[in-house]
């Protein structure tokens, strides 16, 4: 990352406003009561950021208080992530919710990167004419072109930086500037978070089987919201030692060919109610293998034979990977296999539960991939979260997370390697963080908003009782 000492000039351009700039900054105000009110909001963003807080509160109310000091209609605050060079915007007022974790760039990349990679403030009157500018699309920003960037500078790196956007031709004043920077000091102190991000660059392992070390993982928010909850893996029927079928395998697979059919009818009409129908149309190939009279006969037929149900629909997913590589080079059939594949075991979960697989209810369950499976099997046990690891690449992933409907982040690196099945886990979902073993204070806002009706998952009283009881630095 490139960098600069702070003592050395800043890079100066026709629309840059540099701190110490020789220019004469325009005349302050002299109303006292405009001054003596500013200097209130001050004091009390410095009082507010000086107590000990959830990152989620610090990252909601931050930007608002600093919107208040600084006349700003947006305020963004980005953390530096990752291997160093991933700019972040995790707090923010003024663009859409889904901004926020998705809004990413590296160091040196557009206005706020070259901020950061300076380790100086960039101030430009219409950003989007400068050649450094970075547009996002669906957050509109050119309609705030008056732009400062301020660092937020740690003890020996750079931790983020904050944004502040405006509309109108009048640039923010060197006084402005001045400000902002200091107000990046308490906020520094605050980001806990950062602390993180060098232990997980670091790679000091934890100890596997859980423990009470806090740690927060970063992550990019797909469906929003807060959940507190046990860490469940995802799973998977597995393989069963052969057996003969007995009189009740033709009822038992009868009876899960009728609710996996219900299932998919209501995914079906979920999705066309969110309007991802289009988004969806992978699900009409299950509908179709569920309606498939020639793939139910031999199932049955298998089971008439004597094969148990596993071992049945087992052979049936086999057969369906055979037909499929027997087609060279055709995706679409390789694609269909899969899914037969996971059909079959979801078929196998409603006929005979396999207690190596069941989840605990009110779940925060994590994985590498989620399929139809989950949402056919695993959404039974009413989980309140999903965390998915960085191998979650399926272009089916954000719809099955949205049609599942409860807290989801994405590509968490590390997330095997710190979350244990029973850690407790804090799933912010609104900034994109997972906080394994989270504070009692952090605990106790998840429960007040839930109280409060903001936000309906949370543990059973059970897990309550153990997050409870969870020791904390």
């Amino acid at each position: 990352m490139a960098s600069r000492a702070p003592d050395e000039a800043l890079h100066h351009d026709t629309t840059a406003v540099p701190v110490g700039s020789s220019l004469p900054p325009p005349p302050e105000s002299t109303n006292p009561v405009r001054r003596e009110a500013r200097l209130d909001r001050v004091l009390d963003f410095v009082s507010f950021v000086a107590k000990p807080m959830p990152l989620s509160v610090l990252l909601d109310e931050a930007p608002k208080r600093i919107a208040a000091i600084v006349q700003g209609e947006i305020v963004s605050l980005y953390l530096l992530e990752g291997e160093g060079d991933a700019l972040v915007l995790r707090g923010n007022v003024g663009f859409p919710v889904g901004a926020r974790g998705n809004v990413r760039m590296s160091v040196g990349e557009g206005l706020t990167g070259t901020a950061v990679a300076t380790r100086r403030p960039v101030s430009v009157v219409k950003a989007p004419g400068d050649q450094r500018w970075r547009a996002f699309p669906g957050i509109d920003e050119d309609r705030y072109p008056v732009f400062l960037a301020v660092p937020i500078l740690g003890h020996d790196r750079v931790l983020g930086a904050i944004v502040v956007q405006r509309a109108g031709d009048k640039a923010y004043r060197p006084s402005d500037v001045r400000l902002l920077v200091a107000l990046t000091a308490p906020i520094a102190s605050a980001i806990r978070h950062a602390e993180v991000l060098r232990e997980l660059r670091d790679k000091k392992l934890r100890r596997t089987g859980g423990g009470t070390r806090k740690v927060t993982l970063p992550g990019v928010p797909l469906v929003s919201g807060r959940s507190l909850g046990a860490v469940a893996a995802l799973r998977r029927p597995a393989t069963s030692p052969q057996r003969k079928a007995t009189a009740e395998d033709t009822k038992l697979l009868r009876t899960a060919w009728a609710s996996a059919e219900k299932a998919l009818s209501s995914l079906v009409g979920r999705a066309r109610t969110l309007g991802l129908a289009r988004e969806a149309a992978f699900l009409s190939t299950y509908e179709l293998m569920i309606g498939d009279l020639r793939l139910r006969q031999r199932a049955f037929e298998l089971v008439a034979e004597g094969h148990g149900v596993a071992q049945a629909l087992g052979l049936v997913a086999r057969e369906g990977v055979r037909a499929a590589n027997g087609i060279v080079g055709d995706p679409f059939m390789q694609e269909r296999a899969r899914d037969m594949e996971d059909l079959c075991d979801a078929l196998v979960m409603l006929a005979t539960p396999d207690a190596r697989a069941e989840l605990p209810t009110k779940a925060v369950l994590i994985g590498d991939r989620l399929t139809v499976f989950d949402l056919v099997v695993s959404a039974r046990t009413h989980p309140v979260g999903v965390v998915l690891s960085e191998r979650a690449s399926d272009p089916r992933t954000p719809v099955l997370l949205r049609l599942l409907g409860v807290p989801s982040i994405t590509q968490v690196e590390g997330l095997f390697q710190w979350a244990s099945p029973g850690d407790v886990a804090l799933l912010d979902a609104d900034h994109g963080f997972l906080v394994i073993n989270p504070s009692r204070a952090e605990m106790a806002s998840i429960r007040a908003e839930r109280k409060k009706g903001k936000h309906a998952p949370d543990v059973s009283d059970t897990n309550e009782a153990e997050a409870d009881g969870v020791e904390v630095e």
